[in-house]
């Protein structure tokens, strides 16, 4: 982070860190609470540690920590983390479209398990797969790997295809209230009919008409092994941006030492810090570098069936013609599968 960019998250939040001086002590300056906050995020020290390197006590750099992040989800989630709109959701899907040539996308969808300390009492519940405590990060991402809409405080035991179905995300597209874009048809497609927007994911989810999955199983015919390559293909942008998003913030690569809903808060507060920060002219080697590995990325491993939809299944088979016609093809496909 610039140190311009750190005065202007100062003049945003500085408000809410100040306190007033007393007769006793003069308070924290808003600065140095929003240094405490950051160095927390981006180093990964504990909060001892912490105390030791700025001189302060231990409950006073535990406090600023909470502060910044709670400023930082209070006063940016509207301007880096807004609802999406009509225009917005547009946005996105033009972009999918001209990076990463799939069509109609709102984004990519995964979650990631923030790695906890197992709260007191808690038994198992947060118990995942992994072996360790989480919490759930949902994430949709869009092509330039900013998080659109995100999910945070689902149990480490909840699957990423359960955590979706108590999702508000998927409740409002199903029920159109999202303002999502309506069916259009694919690019020099349109004898192929009006096609949804659909977001992609892994085969955690179940597959939907607004939600594409890969074709399960392994002897595909070559159709079906090209719209998994390319579904895999638009998937890797959200891979990508928790790759980003935990290289920049190392709190992510350690065990954090918070109660649960105070590590809500700074999951929120990382992906607004993410979204802020992720300026093309700052970023561009890394960008370059996620946007290479899409062409050498390895079709994504199935894992079980479900029941879907005959209406989903249709949108798939479309968007499966799509990708093997001569409108929809890219040259380097054939290769990759």
């Amino acid at each position: 982070m610039s140190a311009e960019k750190m005065d202007e998250l100062l003049s945003i939040i500085g408000p809410e860190l100040t306190r007033q001086n007393t007769n006793y002590r003069s308070a924290i300056e808003p600065k140095q609470r929003l240094a405490v906050g950051l160095r927390y995020l981006a180093s990964g020290d504990s909060l001892i540690s912490l105390a030791f390197s700025y001189r302060l006590g231990h409950t006073t750099v535990m406090n600023s920590v909470h502060m910044v992040c709670a400023a930082i989800e209070k006063l940016m989630m509207q301007s880096f983390l807004p609802r999406p709109t009509a225009d917005s959701w547009k946005e996105v899907a033009q972009r999918f479209w001209e990076k990463w040539n799939f069509p109609n996308c709102l984004g990519a969808l995964d979650g990631k398990h923030i790695v906890i300390q197992a709260p007191p009492l808690s038994g198992s519940q947060y118990f995942n797969y992994k072996k360790t405590f989480s919490i759930v990060l949902l994430a949709l991402v869009d092509a330039e790997y900013r998080f659109r809409c995100i999910q945070v405080g689902d149990l480490g035991r909840t699957s990423d295809g359960g955590v979706y179905a108590g999702y508000d995300l998927g409740r409002e597209i199903e029920n159109n209230t999202l303002h999502v874009p309506p069916s259009t048809s694919l690019p020099g497609a349109a004898h192929l009919g009006d096609v949804p927007h659909v977001m992609v994911g892994d085969a955690a989810f179940l597959l939907k008409p607004y939600l594409m999955r890969p074709y399960p199983g392994q002897n595909l015919i070559h159709r079906k092994r090209i719209f998994n390559y390319r579904l895999s293909r638009a998937r890797m942008v959200v891979e990508n941006a928790f790759g980003i998003l935990a290289s920049r913030w190392r709190i992510f690569h350690r065990r954090i030492n918070l109660h649960p809903k105070n590590v809500d808060t700074l999951v929120v507060a990382a992906c607004i810090l993410h979204n802020s920060l992720l300026a093309p002219s700052e970023n561009v080697q890394l960008l370059e570098e996620a946007a290479e590995l899409g062409r050498c990325m390895a079709p994504v491993r199935n894992m079980g069936r479900n029941r879907a939809s005959r209406e989903a299944c249709a949108v798939r088979e479309s968007f499966a013609t799509f990708f093997t016609s001569p409108e929809g093809s890219v040259s380097w496909q054939d290769r990759m599968v």
